[in-house]
Parts: C-alpha cells; sequence; structure tokens
C-alpha cells in the first residue's frame, strides 16, 4: 500500500478538546495560542465552579470556539470523550486533546499530528522524557512518579515504546475516536493510561512525540493520595485483562506457554523452600539437594517469564488501524445511499460525473493520499467487500 502524502494542515478537519475545570486564571491565555489553521475548538465545562464556560463565551471571540457544558462534574476522561463526541458531530478528522492550564505548547500541535497525517500512527502523544534538558522544569516528586508510573503502564497496555502515560497532550484519528468512544474507558484521571489500555485491544499504532512541558505557578488537581489506589488497582486490573485476551483468547502462541510455565515453576520454587524452611523448627541450614530442589524452578521460572516478557515486547501493532477503519466507514455509507437510490440511475450518474453519484466527493478515505488506494467502488464490491469483512468478523469471535 502507498504511504499516504503529507496534507496541508489547513485542510485536515483538526479540531481541539479543552476540558476545563478551574482553570480560568489561564484557559484565555491558551486559547489565544490556537494556530489560525486549526478548524474548531471544543471547550467542554467540566460543571467547573468557577464558571470556565461561561468566562469563554463572554471574554472570547473566535468563531471557531465551542463551548459545552456539562450538567455535572465527570473528571477529565469525561470531559475529553464528551468533547470528541462533539468534534466528531461537527466533523473533525483528527482531535487534539490540550489542558486548560497553560502547560502545553500549543506550537507542537503540528509537530503532533505529523505521524498521523504521514499514516503512520493511529495515535500520538507527547513524552516529556525524550531529553534531559526537558525535565530540568518538572518537579522532582512528578519526574520520580512519572517513571515508576511508566514502566507499570508498558506491562499493562502492552506499548513497550511509549513512556511517560499521563501526558494529556495527544492526538487521535477520527475513525479510531469513535472505536474509543464505545469503550468503557475510564472517567478520571486514570483515563489516559486506560485509553491505552482501549487503544492496544483495538491493535492501534501509538507513537511518542518529543514535546517539554510548562510549568508555572498553575495549581494541579490531581491528589497523589487520591489516585494511587485507583491507579494501582486500574494498572493491575488492566495488565491480567491484556495478558488473558492476547495470550490466551486471540492467540496461543510459545509466550502463552512461557508466561504459564515460568509462573508455575517460580511460585513452586518459592512454596517448597518457604515450606522447607518452616519444616525445620531448629532453623537448621538446608541440605544441598533441598537447596537445589527450590532453587532450580526459582530460576528456570524466571528465565522463562524474562523470554516471554521479550516475545511481548515484539508484539507491539506495527500497521495503522485507521485506513482500513475509514474504507469501512466509507463501504458503510455507500451502502447507506445505495439503499434510496437506483442502481441505473446511480449508474447513469456515476458515468456522467466520472465517479461519483451525483458529482458528490468520494466519501473521505477513498482520496488518493488518504491511506487507501482504492477506486471508488460499485454497490455490488461495496457489498461484497462488507460481507467478507462481517464474516472474518464474527469466524474470529
Amino acid at each position: 500500500m502507498r504511504r499516504a502524502e503529507p496534507q496541508d494542515p489547513g485542510q485536515l478537519g483538526l479540531w481541539l478538546v479543552v476540558p476545563c475545570y478551574r482553570v480560568t486564571s489561564h484557559i484565555l491565555e491558551v486559547l489565544a495560542e490556537v494556530p489560525a489553521w486549526v478548524e474548531g475548538v471544543v471547550c467542554v465545562d467540566d460543571a467547573c465552579p468557577q464558571g470556565s464556560g461561561q468566562l469563554i463565551l463572554e471574554r472570547a471571540d473566535d468563531p471557531r470556539l465551542h463551548v459545552l457544558t456539562l450538567p455535572e462534574n465527570r473528571g477529565v476522561g469525561g470531559a475529553v470523550l464528551a468533547g470528541y463526541r462533539e468534534a466528531l458531530q461537527r466533523g473533525a478528522r483528527i482531535i487534539v486533546k490540550v489542558d486548560g492550564d497553560g502547560q502545553m505548547d500549543l506550537g507542537q500541535i503540528a509537530r503532533l499530528v505529523a505521524p498521523i497525517l504521514l499514516g503512520q500512527a493511529d495515535y500520538t502523544k507527547g513524552n516529556r522524557f525524550t531529553q534531559t534538558r526537558h525535565l530540568a522544569s518538572m518537579p522532582l516528586p512528578r519526574l520520580i512518579g512519572n517513571t515508576m508510573l511508566s514502566f507499570a503502564a508498558k506491562l499493562a497496555t502492552g506499548y513497550w515504546n511509549t513512556f511517560d502515560p499521563t501526558n494529556g497532550f495527544t492526538a487521535i484519528e477520527a475513525t479510531v475516536a469513535r472505536q474509543v468512544l464505545e469503550q468503557p474507558v475510564a472517567q478520571g484521571f486514570f483515563f489516559e493510561t486506560d485509553m491505552l489500555c482501549h487503544l492496544g485491544a483495538l491493535r492501534a499504532v501509538v507513537r511518542d512525540v518529543p514535546i517539554p512541558a510548562r510549568y508555572g505557578e498553575e495549581q494541579s488537581n490531581l491528589r497523589i493520595g487520591a489516585v494511587l489506589r485507583p491507579f494501582t488497582a486500574g494498572l493491575l486490573r488492566n495488565t491480567c485483562r491484556r495478558l488473558l485476551r492476547q495470550y490466551l483468547v486471540r492467540d496461543f502462541p510459545i509466550a502463552t506457554l512461557e508466561f504459564l510455565a515460568g509462573a508455575a515453576l517460580l511460585g513452586a520454587g518459592v512454596v517448597y523452600g518457604l515450606a522447607q524452611q518452616g519444616a525445620d523448627p531448629l532453623g537448621g541450614a538446608a541440605s544441598p539437594g533441598i537447596v537445589m530442589a527450590a532453587a532450580l524452578p526459582i530460576l528456570i521460572g524466571v528465565q522463562l517469564l524474562l523470554q516471554a516478557l521479550h516475545h511481548d515486547t515484539r508484539s507491539m501493532p506495527t500497521e495503522p488501524i485507521h485506513p482500513t477503519l475509514r474504507a469501512m466507514e466509507a463501504i458503510e455509507e455507500r451502502l447507506r445511499r445505495s439503499d434510496v437510490r437506483s442502481v441505473t440511475g446511480e449508474t447513469a450518474d456515476a458515468q456522467a460525473t466520472g465517479g461519483a453519484p451525483n458529482g458528490e466527493d468520494l466519501p473521505h478515505g477513498f482520496r488518493a493520499g488518504a491511506g487507501v488506494d482504492q477506486p471508488y467502488l460499485s454497490t455490488a464490491a461495496a457489498r461484497s467487500a462488507l460481507h467478507a469483512e462481517r464474516s472474518v468478523s464474527q469466524s474470529s469471535s
């Protein structure tokens, strides 16, 4: 498949989603930085007690701004997902999420969306850890916490090539966003990490983009003590779900045997060693045979688990899914049109207009350079393609 050509940023259908909660001191400055080539901005007032949405309506005069006010606080995740829905309804093709506290440089948006435009990724996120000079402005407690969380998130999400999972400066392709909206993504501060877990389940390609953060005098709404337990529980839950789904439900590769055998041997060695130690009331030294009987399963188990993790790091998705999703959406749209048009009239229109019926543009995703190099499909071909895709989906499930 020919790789998509770079597109003019002014024709991207690029929208921003800005969750607003206690950001009245910075939100107007953030909105003033929005590049001219951004098509629209959805500001989501997440039941902000400071009235962020009303402030935007009164003080900002940019016609691209749209304020969405939620009746109750849903957390950052709920606000972002609501913003996704609004942007998609308004025709967004790429959605960038930025915070309203001024910590994100909007001049980096082009850098963030470039991998999606080039057909290299479905979802991109900022990474503040790529260069040491970017870390100079990061508070030390946040640096340590992010480092520990990043490693745990690798195991939970399967994206071993990403870091800084809580970074909220992200971009997502529209068709992938529609898939995410059908998933039970976490609504609170676990949103960004849980988002990666659901993207992993979709086999979407995620790419890190080096982008430094800006830290000023703004106060974060995140309280470490309040989110530590939900984060830990969420990471453990998602790790178990991912491993079961990837190595027992969807496939049964050699890594499955390595995981199962490694865990069994490691557990057996530890249990046997502890049991033998407790069986001697005098606490004497164990015989060489007992030591080896406990140590050997542990050593082999650890080696098998390391080999399984090595396999896991090499099984990350590498082919973006949004070209296929675009094609399927275009096919389904074509089928909906065929239900209300006669085949004879449609064929005549297509011949007269050189392809698309009634002179309409081709559905997005069937343009050259959009990642799908196929001609405009006839009704019969579209039905056949859709039937084949559904048959494959049913057989795999």
